[in-house]
């Protein structure tokens, strides 16, 4: 079972401002998830007010995402720095 990586317009502008490596990290890591058949397994769920959504760690950079089960679909929401990602 595939799952589709969707972005959203502010994701693809977040990964716009990275450099080529961690751009180039980032589609190394989608490939993976895509041929995941849980996407769950690769990441972590976030708590609080951002309960609903999942994070997954490229190096320094994190995704976060909602995961759409009836569509087979992983959102990608934003796309950033760990220290920033979350504000």
């Amino acid at each position: 079972m595939a799952w589709a990586i969707k972005f959203t317009r502010s994701a693809q502008k977040d990964a716009k401002k990275l450099d080529h490596e961690a751009r180039q990290r980032i589609r190394q890591f989608e490939e993976r998830l895509s041929a995941s058949d849980d996407p769950r397994q690769l990441g972590q769920p976030l708590r609080g007010k951002m309960a609903p959504l999942w994070r997954y760690r490229v190096g320094s950079y994190r995704l976060v995402c909602a995961i759409r089960d009836e569509a087979l679909v992983v959102l990608v929401i934003r796309i950033g720095h760990r220290r920033e990602v979350y504000r």
